[in-house]
């Protein structure tokens, strides 16, 4: 008697498993729901970033010394558009001049007890973009990028090694932004 309960138990608990598993049907209101928030993002101008639109066909990268956002750009312009980089200012159509670069740390708050809580990074690059005669192309600009970053000075290796990554990621951002202005500008004719 006992072996007959026990396996009508374990039909009845294999019947419930079964009654609980999902389905995943496509309900033909959730299909329409989908191809009109399709059909929105599409007509409001959204697209995945392709290629950049620099409307030039050389460019030439100007800085003073050693310059790893110089580099990062003319390696950007390289890989996300049909513009080439060229050596020399001469042979360029539009000639991008970092004029300045740097990275500031603030102390953005103290503890009670007097120690540094969070500190604010500040990353500048000011530039010019002029054709290769030295004719402005656009105003002089200046891309400024901020991150606020907690202190603790129990972890400060953590601490160090965070704050680098933070710098390199606004540095990436820099450079975006600067393609996103090379592409705004309407080159002289």
């Amino acid at each position: 008697m006992r072996e007959k309960d026990t396996r009508q138990k374990a039909g009845e608990r294999n019947t419930v498993c079964a009654s609980r598993t999902p389905h995943f049907i496509l309900h033909p209101s959730s299909f329409i729901l989908g191809m009109a928030l399709c059909a929105m993002l599409t007509a409001c101008g959204f697209h995945f970033r392709g290629q950049a639109a620099i409307p030039f066909q050389t460019v030439h990268v100007e800085a003073p010394g050693f310059s790893a956002f110089a580099n990062d750009l003319e390696r950007a312009i390289r890989a996300g558009s049909k513009t080439r980089i060229v050596d020399s200012r001469d042979q360029a159509e539009a000639v991008v001049q970092i004029v300045g670069e740097s990275q500031e740390k603030h102390i953005l708050s103290l503890s009670s007890g007097g120690k540094v809580r969070e500190f604010e990074l500040l990353y500048r690059v000011a530039y010019r973009l002029t054709d290769r005669t030295g004719v402005d192309l656009a105003l002089p600009g200046e891309i400024v990028l901020r991150r606020d970053m907690t202190y603790d000075d129990t972890v400060v290796l953590a601490k160090e090694s965070e704050e680098l990554l933070l710098f390199r990621d606004m540095k990436t951002d820099a450079v975006h932004q600067m393609l996103r202005r090379l592409s705004l500008v309407k080159p002289a004719t």
